[in-house]
């Protein structure tokens, strides 16, 4: 068990807690967690405000909020701050501009804190999409920037693939890590009580989808799918998740006729035991990482339905064994696919299985390597 006292403790930072965060923060959060349960000191750096329900930690893990409003490049001079005061031995971090604010801090402190840059998307895909008046200022940073980290993780192959051009290192350079939040603890979430009408004993079949409203995540696509399969027969689409495309989705479910049996339901703290009990889960992306979500739906023993999206989940799926991959954009071979999950669903206890082979357990050991420099 690792020593505690004068040795700094293991900082694992992302943007924000507020409101509800996203597979990579919850990623990060377990990583936390696990670290704590391992014996490590743990400082879980936030950019903004602690949020007012914060996650519950171990003993060995406190919040350490930099108390900043905004989550980019403004936030350099609150973590060089941190880093002076604390020097931790160790931080990871995840997505693009928080990397990048690490190891300029790193530099500025003057400290010998070991980074860990994660990536969870294939970033040339996020900058063209995110940043498109900024992409050769931010690729520049990230080509100049990522090789003085001591670890590139990705968290998929296609990830690797993706990234070792644009930084301008072998492929080899970047550590694949396949991780997800997966564990006792959301099995434990998942089987919790449910009293929801929308999926009680005798309602229509209910297909799921989980993540942010963007454009990234085509939803659009998945809308026109359910559009086709409710033309052949009874079923309700439920998507968690907030995001900037909510007026545009509502207009197209009203366009296409199924607003009645569309929710776009929001966040939810615990969306696990309502997927638990839906028919099909449907990842609709343009492109991915590795998508916590397909793993978490996995967990769950629900059939998924997926877009063969770079990257994440064709290595998931294992090429279309544990669920069905199809073209991105193609509403009607998702609308197909929906219908014959619906009709042939897998067994719980196979997608269950597979979903453990990316526990976190098996991730924490090769991240604990990585603070040894191994």
């Amino acid at each position: 068990m690792p020593e505690r006292g004068a040795a700094g403790p293991v900082a694992v930072h992302i943007a924000s807690l507020e409101g509800h965060y996203g597979g990579a923060e919850r990623v990060m959060v377990r990583l936390a967690k696990g670290l704590a349960e391992r014996g490590h000191r743990v400082d879980l750096v936030i950019t903004t405000a602690a949020p007012a329900a914060p996650p519950a930690l171990p003993p060995a893990a406190r919040i350490v909020s930099l108390g900043r409003r905004n989550q980019g490049f403004t936030s350099l001079p609150a973590m060089v701050g941190y880093l002076r005061r604390e020097r931790p031995r160790a931080l990871f971090t995840v997505m693009t501009s928080s990397n990048l604010v690490a190891l300029m801090a790193r530099a500025l402190a003057r400290v010998s804190t070991r980074v860990i840059v994660n990536e969870v998307t294939r970033v040339s895909e996020a900058l063209r999409q995110d940043h498109p008046q900024r992409i050769g200022a931010l690729t520049a940073l990230v080509r100049w920037l990522y090789p003085k980290a001591d670890a590139i993780v990705g968290n998929a192959h296609g990830v690797a693939r993706d990234l070792a051009p644009l930084v301008g290192l072998p492929v080899k350079r970047v550590t694949v890590i396949h991780v997800a939040a997966v564990g006792r603890e959301l099995f434990e979430r998942a089987a919790q009580p449910l009293d929801d009408p929308r999926v009680a004993p005798g309602a229509p079949p209910v297909i799921t989808s989980l993540g942010r409203l963007a454009v990234e995540k085509d939803y659009p696509t998945l809308l026109r799918a359910f559009a086709e399969v409710r033309r052949q027969r009874a079923a309700r689409l439920v998507i968690f998740g907030e995001g900037p495309d909510r007026p545009r989705l509502e207009s197209l479910a009203r366009e296409l006729g199924v607003a009645g049996d569309v929710d776009l339901a929001g966040w939810s703290d615990n969306p696990f035991p309502f997927i638990a009990r839906s028919a099909v889960f449907v990842l609709s992306s343009l492109f991915e990482g590795l998508p916590t979500v397909v793993i978490e739906a996995l967990a769950c023993g629900t059939t998924v339905v997926s877009t063969d999206c770079e990257s994440g989940p064709r290595e998931i799926l294992d090429g279309g064994r544990f669920g069905t991959l199809v073209p991105v954009g193609d509403a009607p071979a998702m609308a197909r696919a929906i219908l014959a999950a619906l009709d042939d669903p897998q067994p719980k206890d196979v997608l269950q299985a597979r979903a453990m082979e990316f526990s976190f357990d098996r991730a924490l050991d090769r991240y604990e390597a990585l603070l040894q420099g191994a």
